[in-house]
């Protein structure tokens, strides 16, 4: 590390690439609430977010690991997985908000992807989300046709479009 009086040392969160905080501007500038979609090997985690002078609030959390309740038996990791998530994030948040912006973090979004899913699910709850239809998967890829966990998908999907 350089020494001396003109160095300036930069945001640890920057220099260690966790945050880019020009796309964060962005989206604080904006004034809408923040959908932020993060994605591990098994689960997805979707998190209204609000900006305030004392930091973020996280208004509303939902982990596709919640769709047990609802008795989804597949793995919470995949596709379909991560679109229930999505709609049941959708049909909690609907009293609370009624659009927003999604936020990847340092993630880029790939057409067909989990997180596309996700988004697919949020917009079809009923919230408002600026995202191109050519994004996300087909409905073949989104109810897993090829395993037996269609039938399971519609039930839990019944149930989650119950909620008020």
């Amino acid at each position: 590390m350089s020494k001396g009086k003109n160095y300036t040392v930069g945001f640890k969160r920057k220099r260690n690439k966790k945050t880019n905080y020009r796309k964060r501007l962005k989206f604080v500038a904006s004034g809408k609430i923040r959908f932020v979609v993060r994605q591990t090997t098994n689960d997805m985690s979707i998190q209204a977010v609000n900006f305030s002078g004392k930091g973020d609030e996280v208004l509303k959390t939902v982990k596709s690991s919640d769709l047990k309740k609802y008795g989804w038996e597949g793995n919470p990791g995949n596709t379909t997985s991560a679109y229930l998530a999505g709609l049941l994030f959708g049909q909690e948040s609907k009293s609370i908000l009624n659009e927003g912006i999604i936020d990847l973090g340092l993630r880029r979004l790939i057409k067909g992807s989990r997180i596309s899913a996700t988004i697919k699910g949020i917009k079809d709850s009923g919230i408002e989300i600026n995202a191109s239809e050519s994004i996300f998967p087909t409905e073949d890829r989104i109810k897993n046709i090829k395993k037996d966990l269609s039938s399971s998908f519609e039930e839990v999907k019944k149930k989650i479009e119950a909620i008020k």
